[in-house]
């Protein structure tokens, strides 16, 4: 009887520990600014993007500043729409895009404050895209199908006259906090310079400690990128939370357990228990370069959504997670943690697709290796 106890007993507590919910401590927890709303858009490089610089000028000023999504937005459409043309339309329009084509764009055109460029219709609260990009992709249709036998150069003037509709008209200059600014000088007084960061990623198919152009459909601006060992991308990434610096982040969202619901994000050793992982504690897969790289070419890991890491967290029993700010609004029947998902290094390993920090914040010995 006593042996029959003590087996009940031993099974009810392997069960009990198996099937933990996750309980987590706060490792690191950097300022940043509060998570918004990307909307009805396809525009999360931008925000994801934005949110990054945020906290790089509360690093670099001590001020918080709501930057304007849409500004950038706003200028990379012309370019993107140009690569369009160009090529016949036999490139990619879409409203996807990447983190440096923020810095592009800040690079040419400079920075301004949400307060004074919304990108929202009046009246409306939120961002919807949807007719925009339908009427953009019909006038570049029609001018790359040239029933004029002669491109017309009016399409330029078309599509810059539709983003000012949809969008609102460029801005010159403006007042913010009683000081007049141009978005350059605007720009300047952040002290965000586009070129003191950098993109970094790893892939076995090219030769790490070099830039190569990453081929994801969203790289329509041919952005090139610091290819890296697996375990160096990672130690970029705590090496920089540790030093203060926050992280943006490019990555697949499609797994079933990447969960904004339950703002968990890991990768199950067993894939049959997808939908217990993201609410108790599972063992998780060993991810190698090989196997990374497998879920790439397969086309199991896609470019599909940017985010912000803020932080570091670990569960109870001692594996550690990164905190990554996401632009799906706080609305708790769809997200949880305020907002942000908590993710396991595994899915980091396998689902991120590349990272952007400030140069100072890669270690000392890789920047020997990428000679910056």
């Amino acid at each position: 009887m006593r042996n029959i106890l003590f087996l009940f007993t031993f099974l009810f507590t392997s069960v009990t520990c198996f099937s933990q919910s996750y309980s987590f401590e706060t490792l690191i927890d950097l300022e940043t600014t509060e998570v918004i709303s990307q909307g009805n858009t396809g525009t999360c490089w931008s925000f994801s993007t934005s949110s990054f610089l945020e906290s790089e000028i509360i690093r670099l000023t001590g001020k918080q500043i709501d930057i304007s999504e849409m500004f950038q937005v706003r200028h990379t459409y012309p370019k993107k729409a140009w690569n369009y043309v160009m090529r016949q339309g036999k490139a990619q329009f879409s409203e996807g895009g990447l983190a440096h084509d923020v810095m592009n764009s800040i690079r040419d055109y400079g920075l301004v404050p949400q307060s004074v460029y919304s990108g929202l219709e009046t009246g409306a609260t939120g961002h919807n895209h949807a007719e925009m990009i339908a009427v953009l992709n019909g006038i570049l249709d029609i001018y790359i199908d040239n029933p004029g036998r002669r491109l017309s150069p009016k399409w330029q003037a078309v599509v810059n006259s539709t983003l000012d509709t949809y969008l609102g008209e460029d801005i010159t200059t403006f007042n913010y906090e009683g000081v007049e600014y141009t978005p350059k000088s605007f720009q300047a007084m952040t002290k965000i310079n586009p070129d003191n960061y950098v993109s970094i990623t790893s892939f076995t198919h090219k030769p790490f400690y070099s830039q190569f152009i990453l081929n994801i459909p969203d790289n329509f601006s041919n952005g090139s990128f610091y290819n890296v060992p697996l375990d160096e991308l990672i130690e970029t990434i705590n090496h920089a939370l540790k030093n203060g610096y926050t992280v943006e982040l490019d990555c697949d969202v499609s797994e079933k357990t990447f969960s904004a619901k339950h703002g968990i994000a890991v990768i199950p050793e067993d894939e049959a228990t997808a939908a217990e992982a993201i609410i108790s504690i599972r063992p998780e897969k060993t991810i190698t370069p090989n196997y990374r790289q497998q879920e790439f070419e397969n086309y199991a890991t896609t470019d599909d959504h940017l985010m912000h890491i803020t932080g570091l967290l670990k569960d109870q029993n001692g594996t550690v997670y990164y905190k990554v700010k996401n632009s799906w609004g706080t609305d708790v029947s769809r997200v949880a943690n305020n907002g942000y998902v908590y993710m396991s290094e595994a899915y980091m390993r396998l689902k991120t697709i590349s990272i952007m920090v400030h140069q100072d914040a890669v270690t000392n010995d890789l920047k020997k290796k990428l000679k910056l």
